[in-house]
């Protein structure tokens, strides 16, 4: 998988059997802490089997169950099991709202992270339409799942698809694991699944993790005609090249806050998000404005 070729992944959600071992090969091959909470084993069941129950700063890739009544008393519980992870949007808002270069695109579809950049601005968590890239208070940079462009790179798949039993995940070019999608949902139309459906198609420009839902994307969670959220029209007062001051950068970052407010799927106030900003993160957004009015002003004078 090392040539330039547009890839994606593909998530039947009709062969998962919910094991988590691709949660697991996820945390281990990417080096990443069982949970920001120690003492997570000694809280008490909360009638789902889904742990954690939402991403964080070191979890990029977690299953989700949802359990309905089905209506039908030989099979009386629909079990949908989805996966929320980075998704890898051809129109990545997270990579247009990135005000540091740290999140990029490159032509094989993966959306990519370089945390030696990240300033964490958390503007790629306030664009997500899927809420995905986490904020890690431990060193102030976002996280999110890379599709294991390391392991790609190498001719290798990501680590999720290589230890997935029942195939659930596949791995490939994307036009093939469109195909392969779009089979898989006429079978089990044919199987009574009527609401089976292929998302990630023509998501946000196309994702390039592609889901079969046998129970039509509502039931995993998958928002209905996602797109990114245009959540600071001035995104590019931060970036080189702009002619701002450093007060215009710093009341970006306040309209960011209030953002991520309406956009994160577990509220938080605006004391908590601006508590993500260290006086070093701010020294570092004050810097990047000088820079930026430094070289504005170069060409100018060029001219």
């Amino acid at each position: 998988m090392a040539d330039n070729k547009e890839v994606a992944m593909l998530f039947d959600s009709s062969h998962c059997t919910g094991c988590r071992g691709c949660q697991v090969a996820c945390k281990q091959w990417n080096v990443l802490p069982a949970s920001l909470e120690l003492n997570a084993n000694e809280k008490n069941f909360n009638g789902t089997y889904q742990g954690p129950l939402d991403l964080n700063g070191d979890t990029r890739l977690i299953m989700t169950f949802d359990e309905k009544p089905s209506g039908d008393k030989f099979h009386p519980v629909n079990w949908s099991i989805g996966r929320r992870s980075c998704y890898h949007c051809t129109d990545a808002g997270c990579v247009k709202a990135c005000s540091s270069g740290a999140l990029s695109k490159d032509e094989r579809g993966v959306v990519k992270l370089d945390t030696d950049k990240c300033n964490g601005c958390t503007f790629c968590q306030a664009a997500c339409p899927f809420d995905v890239p986490r904020f890690r208070p431990m060193d102030g940079r976002i996280d999110k799942c890379t599709l294991c462009i390391d392991r790609l790179d190498n001719g290798g798949i990501p680590a999720c698809v290589k230890t997935c039993q029942p195939e659930a995940l596949r791995f490939g070019p994307r036009e093939e694991m469109l195909k392969k999608a779009h089979e898989r949902v006429e079978f089990l139309k044919k199987k009574g699944f009527t609401k089976a459906e292929v998302y990630g198609e023509n998501e946000c420009g196309g994702l390039h993790v592609i889901h079969v839902c046998a129970y039509g994307h509502e039931a995993y969670g998958l928002p209905t005609d996602p797109k990114p959220k245009a959540v600071l029209n001035g995104i590019d007062i931060i970036k080189p090249g702009t002619a701002v001051g450093t007060a215009a950068v710093i009341g970006a970052l306040a309209v960011s806050f209030l953002a991520n407010l309406g956009y994160r799927r577990k509220e938080v106030t605006l004391e908590e998000a601006k508590a993500h900003w260290t006086p070093e993160q701010r020294a570092l957004a004050e810097r990047e404005a000088r820079e930026a009015l430094k070289k504005v002003q170069s060409g100018k004078d060029a001219h």
